[in-house]
């Protein structure tokens, strides 16, 4: 007798397997950030010495966008699994996952980017 597993289960075990990746991921960078921000304002530095130290700063940038990819792999996930168990029969709304990645993506790409050049290109 063999064991055959279909299309749609090994998709649902993908998926709950990078939204939890993505939670680890997000769960580091979360700590590291808010590390970063506590000792960013205990030293009294201002947004634009941090501006500043950040600008140009390859390590911040490629952390930063580590973070975005998390959230691009997590949050529609999430919102999938949201839809499909408060709405099961709404088949239209599983765009609006998509709609959340692409957000995702060019949002925190454009602020990571924005903070890597200071802001320039305005």
């Amino acid at each position: 007798m063999s064991l055959t597993i279909s299309n749609t289960a090994l998709l649902q075990a993908r998926l709950w397997y990078a939204q939890r990746i993505s939670a680890m991921v997000l769960g580091l960078c979360v700590a590291i950030h808010l590390f970063i921000m506590f000792y960013a304002i205990r030293g009294g530095l201002t947004a634009g010495e941090i501006l500043g130290r950040t600008q140009g700063n390859w390590l911040f940038a490629i952390f930063y966008e580590v973070f975005v990819l998390a959230c691009l792999v997590h949050a529609p996930i999430g919102l999938a699994n949201i839809l499909r168990e408060n709405f099961p029969r709404s088949s239209g709304l599983i765009v609006l996952p998509w709609i959340l990645a692409v957000l995702i993506l060019v949002l925190g790409t454009t602020a990571v980017i924005g903070v890597f050049t200071g802001g320039v290109g305005r």
